[in-house]
């Protein structure tokens, strides 16, 4: 498979940290913890949307805005980041 610029970014995360995309390619919901309270939610992670996804999801629990920022690499694995939009 073909080196991706987006590969090397993964180093920076643990294994732990990293999810993997379905084999067939579609949407799959995956997990982020509110920067705000803390709580789980859930986003849909589209890989039509780009290896880079950045956008603004509300906590399903104190309602804070989380700027949200997703990464999928060639190989399929998936970081989610998030902080508070503001403060």
């Amino acid at each position: 498979m073909e080196h991706d610029e987006f590969d090397d970014l993964f180093e920076d995360f643990p294994e732990e940290e990293q999810q993997r995309m379905p084999a067939n390619g579609e949407a799959e919901e995956f997990p982020f913890w509110c920067a705000a309270c803390g709580e789980e939610n859930w986003v849909l992670v589209d890989p039509t949307g780009g290896p880079r996804q950045k956008y603004t999801e509300d906590c399903a629990v104190c309602c804070r805005p989380n700027l949200i920022t997703i990464r999928i690499d060639s190989e399929g694995r998936v970081v989610i980041e998030n902080d508070l939009e503001y403060e």
